[in-house]
């Protein structure tokens, strides 16, 4: 018994010190490209000298370019290391230049429009870095000397990825014409290259270490999940009580809000309810109508002391805009001062004149007009500004 309890004790102290180490992490180096589009742009050098690889390095008379981008692609990464590719060339043979062994008298155009299969050689040693050389094969179409043919190529090159999306890309392709007699020649390609659309993978590192973290992860957490039950437990019950606290709270001040709401919309409709005061023409005397008017108002404002009012007066179009203005004031003024009469405070109203800038019909000037139309314009009006 003495030695059961001892070798459990072992067993249970070496799984602790086992579980206490260092858990792994996955890093960028686990991970590879599964997908992508890599779209490129630069530019292209084309060798038609007709001398083949005997003086592959020979530039003078031999190379031929624009001082311009002249190479564009558009790429797709179909996974396992492949990317299929449609490339689009243009150049201009030089004057002076050999092309099929002969030199040129003038410039010729050159078009080139090719599909590219690649296959990135770092997936031999199963991993993907910032040197991603490649070999490539496809077919395409060319136009050059004059002359059109339909080619099946090689290719050799690399992509530096000077970062996860944007890279350079450098290769060199032999291009041989399907029928006998037509010139076969070379093309270098150089260029930035742009990846997106990305979507990543693990490597098979990447897929080991991802094992392994699940099972210590496991582990650990059948280890606390009785622990966390019983927090989860009590956090839970406080939890609900607070909620519970909380939706009383928020229920009452809603409730709170929505009377007062109510309140302050019942008032308004009340102050809009009592309508506008008219004035006779040229006068800014207020009539037995609109004292009466005011009344109602002054006792609804001494009823609720938070209300601010804004008294806005008018006139019609008749007369000098001045003298509009300086009447539509003085109505303004009169009307304020009936209120503060009846016991409203002077700091509670505020009294503007408009003249005749706000008509709310087609009186203005020149406009023929009844008398009524003209009345409508003649007014007052009153604007709630705080409640």
């Amino acid at each position: 018994m003495r030695t059961y309890g001892c070798a459990m004790a072992l067993f249970l102290a070496f799984t602790a010190f086992s579980f206490s180490q260092e858990m792994p992490v996955l890093t960028a180096n686990d991970s590879i490209i599964k997908s992508s589009w890599i779209f490129g742009l630069g530019f292209n050098v084309v060798d038609d000298s007709g001398d083949g690889i005997r003086d592959y390095t020979i530039i003078k008379d031999q190379w031929n370019y624009v001082p311009f981008p002249s190479r564009l692609s558009l790429g797709k990464n179909i996974g396992s290391g492949f990317v299929l590719e449609g490339i689009a060339t243009y150049n201009r043979y030089k004057e002076g230049n050999t092309v099929d062994d002969v030199v040129l008298a003038e410039s010729k155009d050159y078009y080139a429009i090719d599909t590219r299969l690649s296959y990135s050689l770092n997936r031999l040693v199963g991993r993907s870095g910032w040197f991603d050389p490649y070999i490539g094969t496809g077919i395409g179409f060319t136009h050059a000397n004059e002359s059109s043919r339909v080619t099946y190529n090689a290719s050799l090159g690399s992509r530096f990825w000077l970062s996860e999306r944007w890279g350079i890309d450098i290769s060199t392709s032999g291009k041989w014409a399907f029928k006998s007699g037509e010139s076969n020649h070379f093309q270098h390609g150089a260029g930035v290259i742009y990846q997106y659309g990305i979507e990543k993978g693990l490597s098979k590192k990447g897929e080991e270490k991802l094992a392994l973290i699940n099972a210590i992860d496991q582990e650990q957490r059948r280890k606390q999940d009785s622990i966390a039950a019983a927090r989860l437990a009590e956090e839970e019950a406080k939890a609900l009580a607070e909620r519970l606290a909380r939706d009383k709270e928020e229920a009452a001040r809603r409730a709170a809000e929505e009377a007062e709401q109510a309140r302050k919309t019942q008032i308004e409709n009340q102050i809009k309810g009592l309508g506008k005061i008219y004035f006779a023409f040229d006068s800014s005397s207020l009539n037995r109508e609109s004292r009466l008017t005011l009344d109602q108002l002054a006792e609804l404002l001494n009823l609720n002391s938070g209300i601010k009012l804004q008294v806005n007066a008018h006139t019609d179009s008749r007369g000098p805009e001045t003298y509009n203005q300086r009447l539509s004031q003085k109505r303004a003024d009169n009307t304020v001062n009936y209120l503060i009469s009846k016991g409203i405070s002077g700091d509670r109203l505020e009294a503007n004149g408009y003249g005749e800038s706000q008509l709310i019909n087609k009186c203005s000037d020149g406009v023929q007009c009844t008398a009524e139309e003209h009345r409508a314009n003649r007014r007052s009006e009153f604007l709630v500004l705080e409640l």
